[in-house]
């Protein structure tokens, strides 16, 4: 069990917040560069259910261009796609030039989740194995910046996360009969996941764990290495002025009764 970490002090969260923004503005000119340098990346968040995953891709895409920095999280395959390549159906998601991906979860559910619940053969879990490396120093050799990130969350933390989503109504969504299998699995998890890293961890594209038993330590070390790890630099952009507002050319609104105005809510509140 890996519920006996040493507990850190918290980072207060005055601090957490000024560093959380720091990073966010250096992701910015990162995404900049991405646009103007035409590069490709694409970050892989993996890990255990309740690790902090999504989480930390809202606090990375915060204030990203969607058009720039997009989110895949894929749905469960289709018949159809399920007779695919196995990695078919991830490629049509990789980016283009200028773009960033951010895979909450990739085609590591091979190595995970389908390994451990039985929705692979032994076969095409070799075959994930073999093909896994080539296929990405593939993309590598092809000129993607592919980070990947394992966020490590404790048995002890995952349990309480887990509970605390069980009585919050604006969370339940988050739990699901397959995470809460996960409790019973843990060491079969355990075991799946260290043996994808020995056969996936290659030196064109290096596994990077995060401890995420503290959400916020765990935000700030992901974003900075990210960061860290793009050779990225501020770019200029042109100068904007707002031109001045003509004057009126003789228009005239229609009446408000012409068109249907949503109810004032916001009105009833001071009420």
């Amino acid at each position: 069990m890996v519920g006996d970490r040493d507990k850190k002090k918290r980072l207060p969260r005055a601090v957490y917040e000024q560093e959380l923004f720091r990073l966010q503005a250096e992701l910015v000119k990162m995404q900049e560069w991405v646009r103007a340098e035409g590069a490709r990346v694409v970050v892989i968040f993996e890990g255990r259910d309740a690790a902090g995953k999504g989480s930390t891709i809202k606090r990375v895409t915060q204030y990203l261009n969607p058009r720039i920095a997009r989110i895949a999280a894929l749905p469960t395959p289709t018949e159809r796609q399920r007779t695919q390549w196995y990695f078919q159906r991830y490629i049509e998601h990789l980016p283009a030039a200028g773009e960033i991906v951010l895979f909450d979860r990739s085609w590591y559910n091979r190595a995970g989740v389908e390994r451990v619940m039985g929705f692979c053969t032994p076969d095409e879990y070799r075959r994930f194995l073999q093909q896994c490396p080539i296929f990405e120093r593939l993309l590598v050799e092809d000129g993607i910046l592919l980070r990947k990130y394992w966020f490590s969350v404790s048995d002890s933390e995952q349990q309480s996360r887990f509970e605390s989503r069980l009585n919050d109504p604006m969370r339940q969504w988050k739990l699901s009969p397959m995470d809460l299998e996960s409790i019973t699995r843990w060491e079969d998890y355990s075991r799946a996941k260290d043996e994808m890293l020995v056969h996936t961890d290659i030196p064109e594209s290096r596994w990077y764990v995060v401890e995420s038993d503290d959400k916020r330590t765990a935000r700030l070390n992901m974003i900075s290495h990210l960061l860290s790890t793009v050779p990225y630099h501020e770019v200029k952009r042109p100068l904007l002025k707002l031109p001045h507002r003509p004057a009126s050319s003789g228009y005239v609104r229609p009446p408000r009764a012409q068109q249907t105005y949503v109810p004032d809510h916001a009105a009833s509140l001071g009420e």
